[in-house]
């Protein structure tokens, strides 16, 4: 019986898809680690009553493939846009003034270092340099695949080669994403 059990278990193991996570830091912990080996930074600029954050969380965080990548070839950070925490970024200290508690989970005061990025929708995916200048504040809720287009374009600096919308149809036209949605 016990031989029984014990194979039953082992099938299910082996059967098991583990989550892979993205290793979230903090501004200041991503640019203390980016002077150490420079990567890029990508900072998921979201709020806490934000749905499409949500989704972009459970969606396109979570799912393996895009996980594994950003781990791999950036310093991820997880910016709360209306929340309350003490920042400093590029010797600037950055904080929520009008910040009101009562709203923790509704539309609130938005923090400085959000303005700083000029955000002005939520999600917005800010992707630095490693100079920590801004390359884009990306829009919007996006798909596994779609953010993949962002994540090599970026990391590889086939930006650097687009001058033009033209330029950008084109690329995009001919990426060939390898993301699978929904893992």
């Amino acid at each position: 019986m016990n031989k029984v059990l014990i194979i039953i278990a082992m099938v299910f193991a082996t059967n098991i898809v583990v989550a892979q996570k993205i290793n979230w830091v903090s501004i200041e912990e991503a640019v203390e680690l980016q002077k150490k080996s420079p990567k890029k930074i990508m900072i998921d600029m979201y709020t806490n009553w934000c749905g499409p954050c949500k989704m972009l969380d459970k969606n396109t965080f979570q799912n393996k493939d895009v996980a594994s990548y950003v781990n791999e070839n950036y310093y991820a950070v997880k910016f709360n846009a209306e929340g309350n925490e003490n920042v400093t970024f590029k010797g600037k200290a950055y904080s929520n003034p009008n910040y009101d508690p009562a709203k923790a989970n509704r539309r609130n005061s938005a923090h400085e270092l959000s303005r700083y990025f000029r955000i002005q929708a939520y999600p917005t995916i800010v992707f630095l340099d490693e100079n920590l200048d801004v390359l884009v504040p990306l829009r919007g809720y996006k798909r596994p695949q779609q953010l993949e287009l962002y994540l090599k374009m970026f990391k590889n600096n086939e930006h650097k080669n687009i001058k033009s919308q033209e330029e950008f149809n084109a690329y995009y036209k001919a990426f060939k994403p390898v993301f699978q949605e929904g893992k």
